[in-house]
């Protein structure tokens, strides 16, 4: 793995996580149709995330100027982290090469972890789909 846990935990502020679970969500760009449904989805259900004690961080390469635009946009209430050095995402394994239209590329291959207060990772889900992810990996919180 290209890096330690030490990227991660220099973003997040530790003292807000203690004693909660982090979902980490993994997303591929900035205001695209199905990073910002799933950003949305997301959003709403930060409060539903929080009655399970748990937190919403998500995760791009794309800078923390984008973020913000982003947040505003779509009126976004989840912290963001931006990840231009890739150490995060090639950490979590989830910077992969991708094809579409028939070129490949490097790009983030849609992920989700739950962690807990130490990011130890308790679940995770490769691969998905934006649409009703969110709800899928509140109600996996909720049988946990």
């Amino acid at each position: 793995m290209a890096c330690n846990l030490e990227t991660l935990k220099e973003k997040l502020n530790l003292n807000d996580i203690k004693g909660k679970k982090i979902i980490l969500y993994f997303y591929p760009k900035d205001n695209t149709k199905g990073c910002t449904l799933e950003a949305i989805e997301f959003s709403s259900l930060k409060e539903e995330f929080e009655k399970q004690n748990a937190i919403v961080i998500g995760v791009s390469k794309d800078s923390l100027e984008s973020h913000k635009k982003f947040k505003e946009k779509n009126n976004l209430n989840l912290d963001l982290i931006s990840d231009e050095s890739l150490e995060i995402l090639k950490y979590f394994d989830v910077w992969k090469l991708k094809k579409m239209c028939g070129k490949e590329y490097m790009g983030t291959v849609r992920s989700t972890f739950i962690l807990d207060d130490k990011l130890n990772i308790l679940k995770e889900f490769r691969n998905v789909k934006a649409k009703g992810h969110a709800n899928f990996i509140l109600q996996t919180l909720k049988e946990m």
